[in-house]
């Protein structure tokens, strides 16, 4: 075992150089062209909207699905409820529309784990006369087709939301092998709301709070890296709320500058440093572009060197653009899109700007995959174009403009370091390029060991449309290094990518406050969070009866690093803070001895 994380530390040294080097001496720059061939049908009228990119009818091509701006269902406009445009690989359109409803956000994924996406959506328009529409946040399961939804709602927008949703998002808030869904407030009073899934087509509110202004948005992430996903919200009462582990959330906005009476606007959470944490991006009140990391204490870190302090940016995106392993940043308004490309240590550096054709006012903007095949990420927006009462919305699509010249895939998630959950539902995202007129399929592979295999089979056979959700089997529950291998293969060529840094796969971490209702007759030493850490982390356990405990930190070669605990302790639960700030990244062992009880975890510092 000491080799695998010899070898391990000597591929991360290597890797790391690497990108340090690319970055310094890379000047690349992207360009984009729009390829919107079918989104003027339907016409759109005005108002705020949401967008998805999402493969809905598995045949390997990203579609964009939306419910609609303000003139939906029937206002001004002939666009209806769940709208899907889809795509044909070239970035080219065309729609279909089904219910009667609209006016708000949407999510897609797959609720009831039947292998077809669902959507979820909150919506201002519930217009409908029947089961599908008729309430201000719903959820409806799709057949395969992108073309039929069955409505899976029950107990959804029951608590007070009574003006308006907007903004949804699913992810697996409480591991437990289901996406959840939250949802905020369309602007003024109905605030923002999270719901569990049952599997039963019925839903249960874990957290929510009603009133205060929003400017709509709603996004899950991970801003500590242990594994339940956290929030972020446009709302006047705060930003990011963090995940207790039990589906309760409490407000983290720390020491970020205040969000005014609409809150922050366009916030979006993604890892721009590789440490497996979520940072956080919005646009600040003079329309300037902010990113801010977090640590423990509730802390928050501005890391914006680079980044316009003002402007008329209104809503911002993190993706790894130049596809170079270190995320990147987007940010859109006033008619103008920019990207800045990051270094991974929070300095950036604009690598991309255009103008749309009529120049107007921000109301979507998506990127979220590659739709044209090209090995680049692209970007679907709604812009507001005219002058009032003659204003309407437009639905463009831009494609990164370099040439599909070879079969290649590049991973995305999971990224460097995050932690995964056993049982949880997680997606993997790749990048892939595909020659024109070629056709291809994906194979998705894990290693427990790093790259040293063996390589268990995940999916094979899989559309090449950059997107697999994953129930994350108890079998591979593990805190060594984890990586994936991609495999892109047509009828002439294949092609292999793998995950660039290793992740972490172990079980459901029990958070101290739970252990409460757990009480058990035996020892229990829970894995340290976060983990990797930089510098410090929190180390629980707990003692079924009073004992002597020793707690102590070790290096790979057994050498004692340092002695945390050395006391008699009474039963309970206990919890202490190892900082590591004077130690070099690597892999440690603590152990505690407590009477006849013992426990060993492998902990990882990361710098």
């Amino acid at each position: 075992m000491d080799m695998r994380n010899t070898i391990f530390k000597v591929k991360y040294l290597l890797l790391f150089s690497f990108l340090v080097s690319s970055i310094l001496y890379s000047q690349n720059q992207l360009t984009y062209v729009e390829s919107s061939q079918g989104l003027g049908t339907p016409a759109l009228e005005g108002g705020r909207t949401e967008l998805e990119f999402a493969d809905v009818n598995n045949d390997g091509h990203l579609d964009i699905l939306s419910i609609g701006d303000h003139g939906s269902p029937y206002i001004n406009t002939q666009e209806h409820g769940v709208m899907v445009w889809f795509g044909d690989g070239m970035g080219n359109w065309s729609v279909f529309q089904y219910g009667d409803f609209g006016y708000g956000g949407i999510a897609v994924g797959d609720v009831n784990n039947d292998g077809f996406l669902d959507v979820g959506y909150g919506m201002h328009h519930d217009y409908s006369g029947n089961d599908l529409g008729d309430q201000l946040l719903e959820v409806a399961l799709g057949d395969g087709t992108g073309m039929l939804w069955t409505p899976w709602d029950d107990g959804l927008a029951t608590n007070g939301e009574n003006w308006g949703m907007f903004g949804t998002d699913f992810a697996d808030i409480d591991n437990d092998g289901d996406l959840d869904i939250g949802s905020n407030s369309f602007g003024s009073g109905a605030g923002v709301h999270v719901y569990i899934n049952n599997m039963d087509g019925t839903w249960n509110q874990t957290f929510g709070f009603l009133g205060g202004n929003s400017t709509d948005d709603f996004v899950f992430g991970d801003i500590n890296n242990d594994g339940f996903p956290d929030l972020a919200v446009a709302h006047q009462y705060g930003t990011v709320y963090v995940n207790e582990g039990n589906g309760n959330f409490f407000l983290a906005d720390g020491n970020l500058p205040t969000g005014g009476l609409l809150g922050r606007r366009g916030p979006d959470l993604g890892d721009v440093d590789n440490d497996g944490a979520d940072e956080l991006s919005f646009c600040n009140s003079n329309g300037g572009v902010e990113i801010w990391k977090w640590s423990n204490g509730n802390n928050w870190t501005l890391i914006s060197s680079g980044l316009p302090a003002s402007g008329g940016y209104e809503a911002t995106q993190i993706y790894d653009m130049d596809m170079d392993s270190f995320a990147d940043i987007a940010a859109f308004g006033d008619g103008v899109v920019s990207v800045w490309k990051g270094n991974g240590f929070g300095s950036w550096s604009q690598m991309a700007n255009f103008t749309l054709p009529s120049p107007g006012d921000f109301q979507a903007f998506r990127i979220d995959g590659d739709p044209d095949h090209n090995g680049y990420p692209d970007i679907a927006l709604v812009d507001e174009e005219g002058s009032f009462i003659n204003y309407q919305n437009h639905l463009r699509f831009f494609k990164e403009t370099s040439a599909r010249d070879s079969l290649s895939i590049k991973p995305v998630a999971p990224g460097p370091n995050r932690y995964w959950h056993t049982n949880s539902i997680q997606t993997i995202r790749w990048i892939s390029e595909v020659p024109l007129g070629d056709t291809s399929w994906v194979k998705i592979e894990i290693s427990r060991i790093d790259t040293l295999g063996p390589w268990h089979l995940i999916a094979h056979l899989l559309p090449n449309n950059g997107h697999y959700q994953w129930q994350v089997p108890d079998s591979l529950a593990s805190n060594e290094v984890c990586r994936i291998r991609y495999t892109v293969y047509s009828q002439m060529d294949s092609a292999v990518g793998i995950t660039p840094s290793g992740f972490y796969i172990g079980p459901v971490s029990v958070k101290i406050s739970d252990i409460e209702s757990q009480l058990r007759d035996n020892f229990l030493l829970l894995q340290n969070f976060p983990n990797p850490f930089n510098p410090a982390t929190t180390i629980q356990y707990y003692l079924p009866t009073t004992e002597w405990v020793t707690l102590k930190i070790y290096d790979l070669y057994g050498r004692q690093v340092t002695s945390l605990i050395n006391n008699k302790q009474n039963a309970g639960n206990h919890q202490v803070q190892f900082d590591g700030a004077l130690l070099s990244s690597g892999v440690y062992v603590l152990r505690v001895n407590a009477g006849g009880y013992s426990g060993s975890r492998k902990i990882v510092l990361l710098k």
